[in-house]
């Protein structure tokens, strides 16, 4: 039997999951770090500590799985997009930054809104994000170039994480098509991209890219030692966490939208041209040769239950923890207690940020002493779900005959949440059997890349697996229909106190 590790850094979970060859999962270990937050919307963690982390869920992964590390061919990564990983001379140049943090939001507004606006546009077929290296890096440059003077290499957390592994330094193109940083059409970097942000100084220090399923070195003897793997394992790419998210649900045609409910609202399809109107909100190089992945996303999706459970219900969740309960069974408990028709208490998913405005602050609007932890829960989970699909209807409109939405990340460890999203998207839900899909996107990559199959559609088409499915109900539909054109009011009106 041959085995392959995924490896999977999100915003708040590192997770390392060794699959077998008919895909099942045999073994999986994860770790979460601690957030730094030096200042309001400063979102960062201490790379070093990163690396420790997964070098310690990688060894916890290995042990369980019980099989001599020979066995464990191939090893790959994904992990969240955008963000900054600065390395230095031997050690990190700065903390790492994660896509939560806004701190470059007046840089991204005056790229977007700038001369070299629509010059840029044209090669990168994006906006500019205020979590984007280009942004952060243009913040660097005004606020704190001695941390650019002491950089080697800028990467993204999984490349940084590879690095460790390898000691080898490379880019993945999925990744790094979505940092504004790279020309979509020719696929590579440009000069003319650097000049015109204004950032030519950091050109030697952008790793050489790589595809996804390239390998990129190979665990060396020290990486061993850390991890547990096999000294010269080999090391591929990698992905993008949404393109692992993706081809983990055997998304290689244009029949679905991939949903991805996680710290970010991900929210997505492929397409042979990328769409140029700049009526989405990027788009970025695909892990199949010949498509684009064309996305709608914002940091307003399920990290804000997580942070509402964490602020509110911290003492809550403890106890359920000293009884080896679920808190967040309960979270279900109380959405279900409550119909949607009997509450008009609506969230503004806005805790890291907007899908409309990077200053817009989240918000509870319609309280009243009547309501319940029950009604405010019910909130949470309806402003998640509304603010998903004010990005899925910029998709439909160009692709409205959509077969399924495929689901994944936190919310699919809950039905009521997952029924929620076939009513309020009005389209049939897909939940893939294995719920560790950024891990096990990476794994595939890495079959692929050690030979077990010849491509990334070939391995989906193998070892994907639809596990359950929800239909809308037309009742709740309706209901829904109604409170997602008031949610809609309310962000419209709201909209010029961010300004």
């Amino acid at each position: 039997m041959r085995y392959y590790m995924g490896v999977d850094n999100g915003g708040t979970f590192i997770k390392a999951v060794i699959f077998d060859e008919t895909g099942m999962a045999v073994a999986q270990a994860h770790e979460q770090i601690q957030l730094i937050t030096p200042k309001p919307g400063f979102t960062e963690r201490d790379m070093e500590l990163l690396w420790q982390l997964n070098a310690k869920a990688m060894r916890a992964a290995v042990e369980q799985a019980g099989v001599p590390p020979e066995q464990i061919k191939g090893v790959s990564f994904s992990g969240h997009g955008k963000g900054l990983y600065l390395w230095g001379e031997g050690t990190p140049a700065y903390n790492g930054i994660l896509s939560t943090d806004s701190r470059a939001v007046a840089y991204a507004d005056k790229i977007n809104g700038g001369p070299a606006a629509d010059a840029l546009f044209k090669k990168t077929v994006q906006k500019a994000l205020c979590c984007q290296p280009v942004a952060l890096l243009q913040w660097f440059r005004d606020n704190a170039p001695h941390v650019l003077e002491h950089t080697k290499w800028i990467f993204g957390v999984k490349d940084y994480i590879r690095y460790r592994l390898t000691g080898q330094a490379f880019a993945e193109i999925t990744d790094f098509s979505g940092s504004n940083l790279v020309n979509l059409k020719t696929r590579s970097y440009d000069d003319e991209i650097l000049e015109l942000l204004d950032l030519s100084a950091i050109k030697g220090k952008l790793p050489p890219l790589r595809a996804s399923t390239d390998v990129c070195g190979a665990v060396t003897k020290e990486a061993a030692r850390q991890t547990g793997l096999a000294e010269g394992t080999l090391c591929a790419a990698g992905m993008f966490d949404i393109d692992a998210s993706a081809i983990a649900m055997n998304i290689v045609n244009e029949e679905y939208l991939a949903v991805i409910a996680g710290t970010w609202s991900i929210n997505e399809f492929i397409a042979r041209q990328p769409i140029d109107d700049r009526s989405v909100m990027m788009n970025s190089i695909y892990c199949t040769p010949g498509y684009y992945l064309v996305e709608e996303s914002s940091p307003t999706s399920a990290s804000n239950l997580e942070w509402y459970m964490n602020t509110f219900l911290a003492d809550l969740k403890k106890r359920c923890k000293e009884r080896g309960e679920n808190a967040y069974r309960l979270a279900d408990e109380l959405v279900e207690s409550v119909a949607p028709e009997d509450t008009e208490v609506y969230f503004l998913p806005y805790i890291y940020g907007s899908n409309y405005n990077g200053n817009a602050k989240a918000c509870f609007i319609g309280l009243s002493s009547y309501h319940t932890q029950a009604h405010v829960m019910r909130a949470v989970f309806e402003g998640v779900t509304f603010c998903h699909m004010a990005h899925i209807e910029k998709l439909l409109a160009h692709r409205p005959g959509v077969k399924a939405i495929r689901l994944a990340g936190g919310v699919t460890n809950s039905e009521i949440w997952s029924q929620m999203f076939a009513d309020v998207t009005g389209r049939k839900v897909e939940i893939i059997r294995t719920k560790e899909l950024g891990a096990f996107g990476a794994a595939l990559c890495a079959a692929v890349a050690c030979g077990g199959y010849k491509s990334m559609e070939a391995a989906a088409a193998s070892l994907v697996a639809v596990e359950k499915s929800y239909t809308p109900v037309a009742a709740c539909a309706e209901i829904y229909r109604k409170k997602y054109e008031r949610y809609q009011r309310l962000a419209q009106l709201l909209e010029p106190l961010w300004h």
